[in-house]
């Protein structure tokens, strides 16, 4: 059973949040609904329209959550609100007048990526001189570094991806379509926990030869390789993990490419450390791939960000200098994807420890044979 957040831990993440747009010089952050709400405060609404919802955190005034009349009570439920200001605003007036008081003319502002456009211009409008960076640009590590409890989180919804992917293999996948196997998969996801499921990608031979394919009514064959990469999320926190299969028999090059790619995973994994930049994860992956003459085939970063939201900072991608903190949680998710023959990935999510990296997922890396 989880630990659950308290409204002092929603008003730390508010103050840490204040902090951070302080030191890199900006006048407050702005936060509309999404992820970033949700984990500053705890409220969800129930319905999104297009209505303006609006966290303003500076530094002179305490946070305020700007809201729709007809959605206050709701707000007042989150958990998060004792530490909030709750202004509403009444359908027939500018919503934007009653943000206006909390921000200053000149203000440089950090806004959530997911704010809509319209809402970003109606400020602009009602602030003159105001300028906003998206947070993903000027905050990128925002809820990057996760606590014990959100640590604790993130492995069990770990784990209940990795027992689901232990039933699957008992499942028959040869005569079955993609999407046949693609409904086991988010039924085991459930069965183990998630509320909720995002993804479950079957990817059977040619198919998986594209990383992101979504199961179809390919019929699944004797010989397959299969690319099983599936998550969503349990207690408000993601999974996301991929193993690839073969369906009876593999084939001597299956075999030798899913070894290439377990090697590649291994070493970008014995690669974690703190204060190693993010980049050289990706460098570690790949170089392993590129020695073994597959370095074409590795079409994509090797790992993203999880927390909240399935994909977040940080990235596991060339050109990012980020250094490693403990804390932080992410994919390392090499790949060898051969067009019109096959693909192979391997997928664990792992967080920084003090002196190194700890897997979420721990299923075998092996090439799983399935029926």
């Amino acid at each position: 059973m989880s630990v659950e957040f308290t409204a002092d831990d929603y008003a730390a993440r508010m103050r840490h949040t204040v902090d951070s747009a302080t030191a890199a010089g900006l006048a407050g952050v702005l936060v509309g609904i999404g992820p970033d709400l949700s984990w500053l405060t705890a409220y969800k609404p129930t319905a999104v329209t297009e209505r303006l919802t609006l966290l303003v955190l500076t530094p002179d005034r305490p946070p305020t959550l700007v809201v729709p009349a007809l959605e206050r009570p709701d707000a007042a439920a989150a958990v998060g609100a004792g530490a909030l200001t709750l202004v509403d605003w009444a359908d027939g007036n500018d919503p934007y007048q009653s943000v206006a008081p909390l921000l200053r003319s000149g203000g440089r502002y950090g806004i959530s990526d997911s704010t809509w456009a319209m809402h970003l211009i109606g400020l602009q409008k009602a602030v003159p001189g105001s300028s906003y960076e998206a947070l993903s640009d000027c905050q990128p590590m925002l809820r990057a570094i996760k606590d014990e409890h959100e640590l604790a989180r993130l492995a069990a919804a770990g784990a209940a991806a990795d027992a689901a992917y232990g039933e699957i293999l008992g499942v028959r996948f040869a005569g079955r379509r993609e999407t046949e196997v693609a409904g086991d998969l988010a039924s085991l996801l459930r069965k183990f926990g998630h509320e909720q499921v995002d993804f479950t990608v079957v990817g059977s031979g040619p198919n998986g030869a594209n990383p992101h394919h979504e199961a179809g009514e390919r019929v699944i064959q004797e010989g397959d390789a299969v690319v099983l990469d599936f998550g969503g999320l349990l207690d408000g926190y993601g999974s996301d993990t991929t193993r690839t299969v073969a369906v009876g028999s593999p084939s001597d090059e299956v075999r030798e490419v899913h070894e290439i790619v377990r090697r590649a995973q291994q070493a970008a994994f014995e690669a974690v450390r703190p204060g190693v930049a993010c980049e050289e994860i990706d460098w570690v992956a790949r170089q392993v791939i590129r020695d073994a003459g597959y370095g074409e085939y590795f079409i994509h970063r090797t790992g993203h960000g999880i927390g909240v939201t399935t994909h977040e900072p940080p990235y596991m991608v060339a050109g990012e200098k980020q250094p490693l903190v403990p804390g932080m949680c992410f994919s390392i998710e090499p790949g060898i994807y051969l067009p019109g023959k096959f693909g192979v990935r391997i997928e664990d999510i792992v967080t920084v420890t003090a002196d190194g990296g700890r897997r979420l997922n721990n299923t075998d890396h092996g090439l799983g044979i399935v029926a």
